[in-house]
């Protein structure tokens, strides 16, 4: 009787590692397709004809574009991309929502200095950042999706601006806005909101206003990246059960983001990832494309796929955005995402890599 007790048993312990085996082989077989998928960011035109529509996205099917995230709902532009193959997804700005502050100014994000994004937006006027902390802003995130997923034409939803504003902007913009940055300043450090400065205590039992310097605080740092991370939980149990992927648009690599913006992405519950890896933004050659896809790789250990965010802008000519691309593949992204200019040239480049070698 012990005898067949222990086989029964083995038994269970074989069956229980195969099927281990299986999940996590499936898992990365998602991200590890024989094939590149390329995507593209689109701001559609209500100008656009149907006919046009339809020639422009039969060349981005043909070219190895698998989807558009599309920064406005145009139930035309999704129609017409969906009939060419292509998935349509709803490229949704997140955090940054002057919209919502309109109506609920007492939402928005407040910086170290006191001031609050509903009156005082950073660097340029549309940066009408609310606060993450806040459940009535988690709620109104959530039922946004909702309604937006409700529509039969939109097969995702694609994140943006999902994090603080830029407490550092990246270095090559410093001169745009004729600023150096070379710490952290308390007109740009967000969020410092009584709601913000409750729940820090509440769950460190400090008070912020007591930190000498709150801005190296490890802890206020944790705390900060944990609320953005917290709205994506929210908004991914939606795209969960309506069933359909949950994507993010974020900064190049996970120290970038997190030092930049308070966006700990590595750590979020996605369908595949998008770091915009602007080259130009951060003063950086083309080889540094391939740099950020490895640190990007090594942060998401294979949980979802990573697709290269490209800028056609920061490319000195076609020889630079295809070796972009290569730097891009070669250290693992799953494949391109193209901000800017679609040329038939660019596409002419986009197709030779649909293949993986």
């Amino acid at each position: 009787m012990k005898k067949t007790s222990n086989i029964y048993w083995l038994l269970i312990v074989f069956i229980s590692t195969i099927l281990a085996s299986c999940n996590t082989t499936d898992k990365k077989t998602e991200t590890t397709s024989n094939t590149y998928k390329h995507w593209v960011w689109v701001n559609p035109q209500s100008d656009d004809t149907e006919e046009e529509l339809a020639a422009k996205y039969k060349k981005y099917h043909d070219a190895g574009i698998v989807g558009i995230f599309f920064e406005a709902d145009s139930e035309k532009h999704f129609r017409a991309a969906k009939a060419q193959g292509l998935e349509a997804h709803r490229w949704m700005w997140i955090m940054n929502r002057r919209d919502a502050l309109q109506a609920h100014p007492e939402w928005a994000a407040v910086n170290r200095k006191g001031k609050s994004c509903a009156d005082h937006p950073p660097y340029v006027d549309y940066y009408r950042w609310m606060c993450p902390s806040r459940a009535e802003v988690a709620d109104y995130l959530v039922n946004d999706v909702k309604n937006t997923l409700a529509k039969d034409y939109v097969d995702g939803i694609h994140m943006d601006y999902i994090r603080f504003s830029d407490v550092i902007l990246a270095v090559n913009l410093w001169q745009v806005y004729s600023i150096k940055q070379t710490e952290e300043l308390p007109e740009y450090d967000y969020c410092y909101c009584d709601i913000c400065k409750a729940k820090f205590k509440e769950k460190y039992h400090k008070d912020l206003d007591s930190i000498e310097y709150p801005q190296e605080s490890l802890s206020w740092r944790s705390f900060r990246y944990d609320a953005v991370s917290n709205i994506v939980n929210k908004i991914s149990e939606v795209a969960k059960a309506n069933n359909k992927p949950l994507t993010a648009a974020v900064f190049p690599t996970p120290d970038v983001a997190k030092r930049l913006v308070r966006q700990d992405w590595t750590n979020w519950s996605l369908d595949a990832v998008y770091p915009m890896i602007y080259h130009g933004f951060y003063k950086e050659d083309v080889p540094w494309i391939g740099d950020a896809v490895k640190q990007g790789m090594r942060g998401i250990d294979e949980r979802f796929p990573l697709y290269a965010g490209l800028y056609m802008p920061d490319f000195k000519n076609n020889q630079e955005v295809e070796e972009g691309i290569k730097y891009a593949l070669d250290n693992g992204a799953s494949g391109i995402s193209i901000f800017g200019d679609l040329s038939d040239d660019i596409l002419a480049i986009l197709s030779k890599y649909r293949t993986k070698k």
